[in-house]
């Protein structure tokens, strides 16, 4: 193999063949359940990277079904995005913590953009009149989310404006072959071409277990402030650095 053949080639591991294609990746149809509340002030100032700094403690928690991810496949995600306020001074989304079920987009997303992803099983699933999110982590549940189905819709280029234009971020660590960090950034990212098909809002309920190798509930329920559900078609855009931490 010629080195020039491995410099225009190598982009994903394992070389001979790579756990996710090249993007764009496209989503047709994801689906969200987004339960917000507020949590302990003190203990997520302990989880959220300077330079982002936060006023209000609210944590999302999110439910996401994605039946159709060019590249990714058919998978389920579940997590904790914390509001933010970036060095600009503008409001945005750190995703602290993220579950699925399926290894693509783990790789894709751990290597490219620095999403926080475990392997687990979550699920998002109609049951009767009630929209229901749940995780597992092995065989132990740690999240429930529950929200009255289709209750109260919500003006959709409204939710499709917020989506467009929330700055996210993500705190990206590939380690170096002695074990120290080789990259140590702040990644942001936006959403693109997202065209909201359909939101709603309704009563919602938030349990967060205990659990060793998936401590969500280290961000306590509080208060239950609002919830959404969304379906959307929408680009995954790929990432810039914002801050380096190994920068002097």
């Amino acid at each position: 193999m010629k080195i020039a053949e491995i410099k225009k080639n190598a982009y994903s591991m394992p070389f001979a063949s790579p756990s996710y294609p090249k993007g764009p990746y496209r989503f047709r149809n994801r689906e969200f359940l987004i339960i917000s509340y507020r949590t302990d002030p003190k203990k997520l100032r302990e989880m959220v990277p300077e330079p982002l700094t936060i006023d209000d403690p609210i944590v999302h928690y999110e439910f996401i079904r994605m039946p159709d991810s060019s590249g990714f496949g058919d998978y389920t995600e579940s997590g904790q995005v914390i509001s933010v306020i970036d060095e600009q001074g503008r409001r945005g989304g750190y995703t602290h913590m993220m579950y699925l079920d399926d290894e693509a987009p783990i790789a894709g997303g751990r290597e490219l953009w620095g999403f926080p992803k475990k392997l687990a099983h979550p699920k998002l699933v109609v049951d009767s009149d009630t929209l229901v999110g749940l995780l597992n982590y092995g065989q132990v549940r740690v999240a429930t989310g529950t929200m009255g189905y289709k209750y109260e819709e919500l003006d959709r280029i409204a939710e499709q404006k917020k989506l467009l234009e929330t700055p996210n971020y993500l705190f990206k660590i590939i380690p170096h072959v002695d074990g120290t960090a080789r990259v140590c950034e702040l990644v942001r990212y936006y959403l693109q071409d997202v065209n909201v098909k359909g939101a709603w809002t309704g009563p919602a309920r938030l349990e967060l277990c205990q659990h060793a190798l998936a401590p969500v509930a280290d961000l306590p329920v509080l208060e239950i402030v609002g919830a959404k559900h969304l379906v959307c078609d929408l680009t995954l855009g790929l990432g810039e650095v914002a801050y380096d931490y190994l920068k002097p």
